[in-house]
């Protein structure tokens, strides 16, 4: 799955090379990494850089074979799913959530606490919390598919577009499909075709969840993102280390995962 990386470069930033293997393809890419402590959580602007990248990947054989994806922006129907945030996005949103005027994170906050109340009448959230679900498929998807009936959109969501988009969650990014977007106003009644990805490297961030928290999630439903952050968890003081460590701890770890999904499948 992943290459050792190699530096070389100044005395703040290093020239960090890496690649990863993706299906039967291998990306590569050159990035700038601090030399100084870095936080797992500092480097998800570039873990966002290669999501997309296999995104685009994934789009560009879809579009070739004939089946183009077919999200688009207006289209929020996803945006009305459980979506899973690892705790290191969670610290970032909670951070970039700081420092917004504060007009508008009270409207932000406002609909985190509406989307929580509606998500509470609609008997989910007790649901959710008793973690039962996460042990038997059936229940996983009956809740999954209750949440989305409620019709409870994502506070970020405005105009049927994510308010969010550059740091939009890896699971958003990586949840895409080739049919009709109609079909997606009802998944428990439609047959929608998901495109499958080589790899996810959202549940990679997962697995370094469940080391720092000792529980067998690793990440939040988004919709809990402000109670989160009343707990004041820095989950990336846990993966630390230069820039290219941290790095490599999190390209190593991707590897072990996909191995063992390979191992499953």
């Amino acid at each position: 799955m992943a290459e050792e990386a190699s530096s070389a470069g100044a005395s703040d930033y290093t020239q960090t090379e890496f690649a990863l293997h993706v299906g039967k393809a291998t990306l590569r890419a050159t990035v700038q990494l601090p030399t100084g402590r870095t936080t797992l959580t500092e480097l998800l602007p570039i873990l966002r850089a290669m999501e997309n990248t296999i995104g685009d990947q994934v789009a560009a054989e879809a579009e070739a074979a004939g089946s183009p994806i077919s999200c688009r922006a207006g289209c929020g129907a996803c945006c009305r799913q459980l979506v899973p945030l690892s705790l290191f996005e969670a610290e970032a949103m909670t951070e970039w959530l700081k420092t917004l005027p504060e007009e508008r994170q009270a409207r932000v906050r406002q609909r985190f606490h509406e989307a929580l109340s509606a998500l509470r009448d609609a008997g989910v959230i007790d649901r959710i919390l008793d973690g039962k679900w996460m042990n038997d498929e059936a229940t996983n998807t009956r809740l999954n598919l209750d949440y989305f009936y409620a019709g409870v959109a994502c506070p970020f969501l405005e105009d049927e577009s994510c308010s969010i988009h550059p740091m939009r969650p890896l699971s958003c990014r990586e949840y895409l499909v080739t049919s009709s977007p109609e079909l997606c106003k009802d998944p428990g009644a439609n047959a929608i075709a998901g495109v499958p990805l080589p790899v996810r490297l959202s549940k990679t961030l997962f697995a370094f969840g469940r080391h720092v928290e000792q529980d067998q999630r690793g990440w939040i439903p988004l919709v809990f993102l402000t109670g989160w952050e009343k707990s004041g968890g820095k989950p990336g003081d846990h993966v630390a280390g230069s820039g290219p460590e941290v790095l490599q701890m999190y390209l190593r770890e991707l590897e072990a995962h996909s191995k063992d999904e390979d191992e499953e499948a």
